[in-house]
């Protein structure tokens, strides 16, 4: 590989560290693995730099997580395991859980918060990839509807109806699972 540019270097410190954490979280829900979750975000980092050598961009958060969605998927068509099984923890749901953090003042509200958490992840975990591809973009990365479509190469309308049922088929697996 050969060095980037001093702008596009410059340009890469600008703006991809502000989201890795977002990266990280869009990659792991996709590949389900913490460990290859990182090499993905590392995959999408390096193609992030070298695109920045021709690439201008107004938009990062799409730009990067586009990135990352496609370095996911060109890992997994690479190195799917038939057996691979989910390895996050609770704190991967940090994201989504409301409150200021402060749950653990009450033992029986962290249990009941822990067992609550689980069955989000779960539920999530069950959801097919295209509709949880959407539903972490939506509502754990926080991105728009437009910002949605362009990462992931979608008619807006396409978006919205993945997230409406991504929610719908969420509401129903929490409510069978009691």
């Amino acid at each position: 590989m050969t060095a980037a540019s001093p702008h596009a270097a410059e340009r890469f410190r600008v703006l991809v560290p502000p989201l890795l954490d977002d990266a990280y979280s869009l990659a792991k829900w996709l590949c389900r693995d913490a460990n290859d979750a990182e090499d993905i975000v590392q995959e999408a980092a390096v193609r992030a730099l070298k695109a920045l050598e021709t690439t201008s961009v107004d938009r990062p958060k799409p730009w990067f997580l586009a990135i990352v969605r496609n370095a996911a998927v060109t890992w997994m068509a690479r190195n799917r395991r038939k057996d691979l099984a989910f390895a996050g923890g609770l704190d991967d749901l940090d994201a989504l859980a409301p409150g200021d953090g402060n749950a653990a003042a009450d033992p029986e509200a962290l249990l009941i918060a822990v067992q609550d958490g689980e069955r989000l992840r779960r539920a999530m975990a069950a959801l097919p990839p295209p509709l949880l591809e959407i539903l972490i973009l939506r509502d754990v990365n926080g991105l728009s509807y437009r910002d949605i479509a362009e990462a992931a190469g979608l008619p807006m309308g396409t978006v919205m109806s993945r997230l409406a049922r991504a929610r719908g088929a969420l509401a129903r697996s929490l409510k069978a699972d009691p």
